[in-house]
C-alpha cells in the first residue's frame, strides 16, 4: 500500500512540475558493495553471539540451581528453602537484566550497531546529495525501503516555512 502511495505521489509530482528531475537508488544494493558495511555486520554478529553465550550461561546456571533445589527440597528446612528460592529468583533476574542490557532497545548491541552503521549511512547520504546536485536532480528515492523513502530533496522545494507563516507563526522559533 505504501509503495503504491509513494508511486502515486511521485506521479502527481512529475505531472505537476515537469522541470523537476527524479532519481532512485537501492540502498541495500549499495551497502552490499561496501567492505566497511560487511565488516560492521561481521562485528555486530560476533558481538551478538558473544552476548547470547553469556546470557545462556547464566540461564543454564539458574536451571542447574532450580533442579538442585527440586532434588533437595524435601530435606530442606523452611529457612533454607526460602534462601535457595531467593537465590534462584535473584540469579534469574540478573540473567534477564543482562539480556535487557545487551539486547534491549537501548542496549549494548543496539548502540554498537548505531556506532558502526551511522557513519556508513551518512557517507551514503552525503554521496547521494553530491551526485544529485551535480546531475541537477531534485528528488532521490530509495527503492529498497518499503515506503520508497526520500533520500535527497532539493531544499528549493521545501515549503515548511511557508506553512508555518500561513499558520501564523515565525519560522525558526520553536514552540515552548
Amino acid at each position: 500500500m505504501r509503495k503504491y502511495l509513494s508511486l502515486l505521489i511521485l506521479l502527481v509530482m512529475s505531472l505537476g512540475a515537469s522541470a523537476q528531475k527524479f532519481a532512485f537508488m537501492d540502498t541495500e544494493y549499495v551497502l552490499k558493495h561496501l567492505p566497511e558495511y560487511k565488516s560492521s555486520l561481521t562485528q555486530i554478529d560476533g558481538l551478538s553471539k558473544q552476548y547470547q553465550k553469556e546470557i545462556e550461561q547464566q540461564f543454564v546456571e539458574v536451571d542447574r540451581l532450580y533442579k538442585a533445589y527440586q532434588a533437595d527440597q524435601i530435606l530442606l528446612t523452611d529457612e533454607m528453602r526460602k534462601r535457595r528460592e531467593n537465590e534462584i529468583v535473584e540469579k534469574e533476574m540478573k540473567a534477564k537484566e543482562l539480556q535487557r542490557v545487551k539486547f534491549g532497545p537501548e542496549g549494548d548491541l543496539f548502540q554498537m550497531r548505531t556506532k558502526l552503521l551511522k557513519p556508513i549511512q551518512e557517507k551514503i547520504a552525503t554521496t547521494t546529495a553530491e551526485i544529485a546536485k551535480s546531475k541537477f536532480i531534485d528528488f532521490v528515492f530509495d527503492k529498497s525501503s518499503e515506503s520508497s523513502m526520500m533520500i535527497y530533496v532539493n531544499s528549493a522545494y521545501d515549503i515548511s516555512d511557508d506553512i508555518i507563516i500561513k499558520l501564523g507563526f515565525k519560522p525558526g522559533t520553536l514552540a515552548p
